[in-house]
């Protein structure tokens, strides 16, 4: 069901002040919303815990129809120590999702892509770990391997997120999440977002000015790029509202044949809490996770609408046409929207790993 929001309520107090309705989780602030969550949307829970098991990296493998993704930050049995998981979800040809722990190598897991035959993850790193870029086999036992811990010598705070450009480039957010949560050493860095080729090794910053950024992908095109940044959380949990929770775009633009950002610039602000993991679908239009649920603006950073969860969604990934997964820490939801709708990024990897002859 779909709940419209008056053009008087948008901006009221009120309106932001109402609690998420899980009878009514998909609300309307644009006409264009409609059509993109089709004549009959639905969300329902397919994977529960008592536990944060669901908050960070989901990647689909279309060709097992399985998600990979990762906890929240978890206190260790009798111990002082904390540790992030990472599940693999598989879907049974019935609809029911079987969820078990994997083990790779992979210190503080956060954000997650597909690469080919293997999955890239963020590695936060650990106090006595670096962070990083990890490439992890999708084949048990799941071996894992770095291919980037630093930037010129300098080790990373705790990578967040990443994309991939269609040039094989590695784009990644490196916020202070894990000093502030106690699992990696005082930042020698900046927060910034970097640059890396596999090919050349050569890495770089290509943005900064931030207070922690953290999802980021590129449009369609991959002329624009959107970061998000969070400043609005503290890694404590504290919140300050006077710090951005905000979505930047950025023009991709070549020099020299090597792509820079450019013509920064607020493309939007979460309603409630912060934009976390980010995504477009082949049309542009802009989802991330926020302190409500999943938001969505069209490409000219209109508000369209919202699917509401209570809790919020962290981070959340494109799986078959016309559905989503929404990871609510201690459950994974399944959205089902117009048929017609796909994300961008999943598509042209498919796109990409059909030339080469993989995912068939």
């Amino acid at each position: 069901m779909d709940s419209r929001i008056p053009k008087e309520e948008r901006v009221a107090s009120t309106a932001i002040a109402n609690n998420n309705d899980p009878q009514r989780p998909f609300a309307v602030y644009n006409d264009e919303f409609l059509r993109i969550i089709g004549s009959n949307p639905t969300v329902s829970i397919v994977l529960e815990k008592d536990y944060e098991f669901a908050h960070e990296a989901p990647v689909y493998d279309p060709k097992e129809d399985a998600v990979y993704f990762c906890s929240n930050l978890l206190g260790l049995p009798d111990s002082n120590e904390q540790t992030i998981t990472i599940h693999k979800a598989v879907r049974s040809p019935t609809g029911k999702w079987d969820c078990h722990h994997i083990q790779p190598d992979v210190a503080m897991c956060n954000g997650g892509i597909n690469y080919g035959d293997d999955i890239l993850f963020c590695s936060q790193g650990t106090m006595s770990k670096p962070g990083g870029i990890v490439k992890m086999s999708r084949a048990p036992p799941y071996k894992a391997s770095t291919l980037v811990d630093g930037f010129l010598g300098r080790q990373f705070n705790s990578v967040n997120d990443l994309v991939v450009h269609h040039d094989g480039s590695i784009w990644f957010t490196d916020p202070m999440y894990g000093w502030e949560q106690g699992f990696r050493p005082k930042p020698r860095l900046p927060c910034q977002v970097y640059r890396f080729d596999p090919e050349s090794g050569d890495i770089r910053v290509v943005a900064d000015g931030f207070g922690r950024p953290n999802g980021l992908c590129f449009s369609p095109d991959e002329k624009i790029m959107y970061i998000t940044d969070t400043d609005i959380i503290h890694g404590d949990g504290n919140f300050d509202e006077t710090r951005p929770g905000t979505i930047y775009a950025f023009d991709v633009n070549f020099h020299s044949g090597s792509p820079f950002l450019s013509n920064r610039r607020v493309f939007a602000m979460a309603v409630r809490g912060a934009p976390d993991g980010i995504k477009c679908d082949t049309q542009g239009n802009v989802y991330s996770g926020c302190g409500d649920g999943v938001n969505v603006w069209g490409p000219n950073g209109t508000l369209l609408g919202k699917i509401e969860l209570p809790g919020g969604v962290a981070n959340f990934c494109f799986t078959r046409k016309g559905e989503m997964i929404l990871l609510n820490e201690k459950m994974v939801w399944l959205a089902k929207i117009d048929d017609k709708v796909e994300g961008a990024l999943l598509v042209a990897e498919q796109s990409r790993m059909a030339k080469t002859g993989q995912w068939r």
